[in-house]
């Protein structure tokens, strides 16, 4: 968090499932100065954790409620059925509900998704967390209905994952406090949507510090020698107008001379005397 007392500092919020590295990597390149902390929060709880300033920004899962809340939506996640290897279900490439109709469907009380009926049938407890349902899908118990980041999380080796084409989706947001939107946030916003340095809102010390390097460095050139000082439309002006000038002058008087002299005269030299 940044406060008016102390260095500047960002904290990024972010739910399972969402890999924040690369925007974390471009933050560490632009503002080296500014530490950025990584706080990893459940999905039911990130938004609380930024109302109640815990992280400048996150990446949450919709929907957040835009009553205090700014969100710029990133991506839509495919949702698949996670099952054993073995499973009849595995032998397809992707599925509908409807092919889990006879299945008992895991529903982990920190669902993201958004169901108007569960697909199968219910199992007789609610597993607590996702973590503990694909332990259930590995013993057998039942199938498991999660968006593929999650999937992909809780990987195991013996299990795997198939589309459901027909399966609500999640989608992913940056969000943060609509009144807490800082010159930082502002910098984060840009490197999400994949401005560049140059067009970034907020703190800029990269670009900040190569313009001050440029401007000693002009400075340096000045004391240095004459002919390098120059801008390119200065070396223009100077070779046009040293080459125009000087040559088209002297040409221009020869030529001038010449022809509006007479033949003749130029040929006579001085007067003669009369006698």
């Amino acid at each position: 968090m940044t406060g008016s007392d102390a260095s500047p500092s960002f904290t990024l919020a972010y739910v399972p499932g969402v890999t924040p590295t690369k925007w974390v990597r471009v933050w560490n390149e632009r503002l080296p100065g500014v530490p950025l902390t990584l706080t990893a929060a459940p999905a039911g709880e990130a938004e609380g954790l930024l109302r109640a300033r815990g992280a400048d920004a996150g990446f949450l899962r919709l929907p957040v409620d835009r009553t205090d809340m700014s969100a710029i939506p990133l991506y839509t996640e495919a949702t698949v059925v996670v099952i054993p290897k073995d499973h009849l279900v595995a032998i397809a490439e992707e599925v509908t509900t409807a092919d889990l109709a006879d299945e008992t469907v895991l529903h982990p009380l920190d669902d993201v998704l958004e169901w108007d009926a569960l697909p199968g049938h219910p199992a007789k407890e609610r597993p607590a967390t996702t973590a503990d349902a694909v332990e259930l899908v590995a013993a057998g118990i039942g199938v498991l209905v999660v968006p593929q980041s999650l999937a992909r999380l809780h990987h195991r080796r013996d299990l795997t994952y198939r589309t459901v084409t027909d399966a609500p989706v999640s989608r992913v947001a940056l969000a943060w406090p609509e009144d807490a939107t800082t010159d930082l946030v502002e910098h984060f916003i840009g490197i999400v949507r994949g401005r560049t340095v140059n067009s970034s809102r907020g703190p800029q010390p990269a670009t900040a510090e190569r313009n001050e390097r440029g401007g000693r460095g002009e400075g340096g050139r000045s004391g240095g020698k004459p002919g390098r000082e120059r801008s390119g439309a200065a070396k223009g002006a100077a070779k046009g107008s040293g080459k125009g000038s000087a040559k088209g002058a002297a040409k221009g008087s020869a030529k001038g001379s010449s022809k509006g002299t007479p033949r003749g005269a130029a040929k006579r030299g001085k007067p003669r005397k009369r006698s």
